[in-house]
């Protein structure tokens, strides 16, 4: 059995200069039902007009993990991570045992449209961390490149946490497969696009969950779509 959570179903925050919506309970937003997925504790999607921005503000004990889908990202922290995130990258902020920052639209003209996901860690009041790295769309286009893992594999970000973070873009007539493992759980986030899987025509903000399923996941990008899918996997401690 699989879990389906619509991007119109997600709390919906609107301040103006930000557009936001949450999969899970954030903030204002709380639903009982939807607490997280396991160690994943947040994905929102924000749209942040140029001026706009999070004032500094503190975090602690949380994986906290930024992914842009279009215009550019501006990071500052406490622990002296700066940066200036862009399509095609990820940024990872491990908050440990207490961080400061902030985040505006890194454009005076253009809109930011990004993800921002918390990931619980595997332990607690670690020194925090900043890390920030560019991944070629091109080595994600019809199959899977790991995003962030626990050891940094095939070059991907170091988190502190069992769970693998992986990306893939799918077009139209492309597919692809993923073994699920009882022992874990899943949660497949659709970025943009369009993409069938598990009987399921999804589209941007749509997610499927998966726990204790054992088999063979098929996904299969969609006709008529000019640009492919943007897909993000969870891979995720039971």
């Amino acid at each position: 059995m699989h879990t389906l959570r619509r991007s119109a179903d997600r709390g919906h925050v609107a301040a103006g200069w930000l557009d936001s919506r949450h999969s899970f309970s954030f903030g204002h937003y709380h639903d009982p039902e939807w607490m997280g997925w396991g160690a994943l504790r947040v994905i929102n999607e924000d749209r942040v007009q140029p001026g706009g921005g999070f004032a500094p503000h503190r975090h602690a004990n949380m994986e906290i993990l930024s992914y842009v889908l279009s215009g550019a990202l501006a990071h500052r922290d406490s622990g002296g991570g700066e940066g200036v995130l862009r399509p095609g990258e990820v940024q990872w902020m491990s908050a440990g045992h207490g961080i400061e920052h902030s985040e505006y639209n890194g454009s005076d003209a253009e809109p930011v449209h990004f993800l921002q996901i918390w990931i619980q860690p595997d332990r607690l009041n670690a020194e925090p961390a900043y890390q920030q790295r560019a991944f070629d769309p091109a080595a994600r286009r019809g199959r899977w490149a790991v995003l962030a893992s626990p050891e940094g594999e095939d070059g991907s970000i170091a988190i502190r946490q069992q769970a693998w973070l992986r990306g893939a873009q799918l077009g139209a007539g492309e597919s692809l497969t993923w073994a699920m493992d009882p022992a874990r759980r899943y949660w497949l986030h659709l970025a943009s696009g369009q993409v069938n899987v598990a009987r399921q025509r999804l589209a941007a903000g749509d997610a499927i969950g998966w726990a204790g399923e054992a088999g063979e996941l098929h996904i299969a990008g969609v006709e008529g779509d000019d640009a492919p899918a943007d897909l993000l996997l969870f891979d995720l401690p039971a």
